[in-house]
């Protein structure tokens, strides 16, 4: 596989720094979170060529790349591209799909890149679990002076009367795992050596069967992968009874989750 020279060999005593729902829930559901998990609306992809500049030339580190749902993105914009992933069973769904891709293993914590070596650090659906002063400090490390760091997540539109629904049957289960929702990710702003940060929304729709856009997805989030089986069987037993109680779904073999992608933009000062 190609290599780009901004890697580094100093990982001999990496630190996991992997919150326990994230390691144990994605190393057992790999295969769910590639069929549960939306893509990401079209216009994402002038927000990456404008506003974070890349392109031919440019490299850009997908950090937190899970099976690499948001990795054809980055490769569509011709950059050059890293994905950075710390679990094994994730990183070989990568490494299988988009062989043009450098898949290397690594924390937000301990990049294996070097110094100014990027020019962009992409965290879709991630940032949430590594929202920490030390992330950042190393992301800044890697990137290039002007470079940026991109935040994306897909979340379901809680607008929508069944989807609040959907979602609280959900929340109930986080325990201590990270979430975008609740805002905890921002602590961290405004950090030392970056600029504002700049907010975009996008909304857009999940279309596909119901098994797979709201039982297989539900079944992909981090936490819910991690519960014990009979914990899961009653989590998807509250989600089949709200299907069946909801007109808009019950009565449909293909239905459209609403989302808005949530696209965040902050610049690499010199």
């Amino acid at each position: 596989m190609k290599r780009f020279d901004t890697e580094i060999t100093d990982m001999t005593d990496p630190t996991p720094h992997v919150h326990h729902a994230a390691s144990e829930g994605y190393t057992k559901g790999a295969n769910t979170y590639v069929k549960g998990r939306p893509d990401y609306p079209p216009e994402l992809a002038g927000w990456l060529k404008g506003e974070l500049a890349l392109g031919p030339g440019k490299i850009a580190v997908d950090l937190g790349a899970g099976t690499g749902k948001f990795t054809p993105r980055l490769v569509e914009t011709g950059a050059s591209v890293i994905a950075i992933e710390p679990v094994a069973q994730m990183r070989e769904k990568i490494a299988a799909a988009l062989p043009q891709v450098d898949v290397r293993e690594g924390t937000a914590q301990r990049l294996p890149l070097d110094d100014a070596s990027v020019d962009a650090v992409l965290c879709a659906q991630s940032f949430h679990w590594f929202a920490t002063p030390e992330a950042l400090v190393e992301i800044r490390r890697v990137l290039k002076p002007g470079g940026h760091l991109g935040l994306v997540w897909n979340v379901r539109d809680a607008r929508v009367p069944w989807v609040e629904r959907l979602d609280a049957i959900v929340n109930a289960r986080e325990g201590d795992a990270p979430r975008y929702h609740t805002g905890e990710w921002r602590n961290v702003f405004p950090a030392e050596g970056f600029g504002d940060l700049e907010e975009r929304h996008m909304p857009h729709g999940h279309t596909g069967s119901v098994e797979d856009v709201i039982v297989t997805r539900v079944h992909s989030t981090s936490f819910i992968l991690a519960l014990p089986p009979e914990e899961w069987a009653q989590v998807e037993h509250e989600v089949r009874a709200l299907i069946a109680s909801e007109p808009a779904l019950a009565a449909h073999d293909t239905v459209t989750v609403p989302y808005v992608t949530y696209a965040y933009r902050l610049k690499r000062m010199a």
